[in-house]
């Protein structure tokens, strides 16, 4: 492993930590008006850091629809935290890999493969049992899987949109993301501004570190090794951020729990294996 392939694990980690961070917050600060705080500064240190270069209007639109997908994305991942918990959140969110070649048929015209198909319900399977194998999978749960499938969309419309400028396409979305969080949360939130230290440490560490940071280390380093090693080193996000909620939560998988985050976690590699 390379220098380059360590600092995407390690974004990856910083990623799998967001989780716990974004349970913790929940406690005192409402779900979208937390994206909200983490979208807002996370679009101003960006503006900060690369001025002109983000702000280019070719990409305007673009980034328009892509903030819709991600604020959908983000939306339903934090709102189902609320009612799940952080480590089944990061193996659901994960799913994403094995929905976006699905979503590339439909919008890519992308050929699908018997393997797709065998990804898909293998990790179905995995989000059945980590869900507690009931006849109805829980709320919390059924939010995450939607939040998977928002950020499946995304993922295929910035290949989509690959052409364009892709530092202001990340700033766009960002900023729309923004823009979208912050007028739900004043339609239909209480607006508050956090007292205690503990959810703005959660809001500065999604949004500097988990945002800005990964954002930039990722563009500067994934140039530096194939797309398929990169998507494998991502895929331990879920892994990371089960172990963030056992550290730091408390948090430990019932037995089908951890069968059913095997199973994600084997349809998410037998998708990655593909390429």
């Amino acid at each position: 492993m390379n220098r380059s392939e360590l600092i995407l694990l390690g974004i990856t980690a910083i990623w799998g930590f967001t989780f716990p961070a974004m349970k913790v917050s929940l406690d005192y600060v409402p779900p979208i008006l937390f994206l909200a705080y983490r979208f807002g500064i996370a679009s101003l240190l960006m503006l900060l850091l690369f001025r002109s270069k983000v702000i280019k209007m070719e990409t305007f639109k673009e980034g328009f629809i892509l903030g819709l997908t991600l604020f959908f994305g983000h939306g339903f991942q934090i709102v189902g935290l609320k009612y799940t918990t952080a480590s089944n959140s990061a193996f659901i969110t994960s799913l994403y890999v094995v929905f976006t070649p699905f979503i590339a048929y439909f919008l890519l015209g992308d050929k699908l493969k018997s393997r797709d198909a065998l990804s898909l319900i293998i990790a179905l399977t995995g989000l059945y049992l980590i869900s507690g194998a009931s006849t109805e999978i829980g709320y919390g749960d059924f939010l995450t899987a939607l939040c998977a499938l928002s950020f499946a969309f995304q993922i295929v419309l910035v290949q989509r949109f690959g052409a364009k400028d892709y530092l202001s396409l990340a700033f766009w979305q960002i900023t729309w993301n923004f823009i979208f969080s912050l007028i739900f949360a004043l339609l239909f939130e209480p607006l508050t501004v956090p007292h205690s230290p503990l959810p703005w440490v959660g809001i500065l560490y999604t949004s500097i570190f988990a945002t800005v940071v990964a954002f930039t280390l990722q563009v500067k380093h994934q140039r530096n090794t194939r797309a398929h090693k990169a998507a494998l080193i991502y895929s331990a996000e879920p892994i990371f951020g089960s172990l963030a909620a056992f550290i730091t939560l408390g948090e430990v998988l019932t037995l089908k729990g951890y069968i059913g985050a095997t199973l994600i976690m084997a349809g998410i590699w037998n998708e990655i294996r593909k390429n």
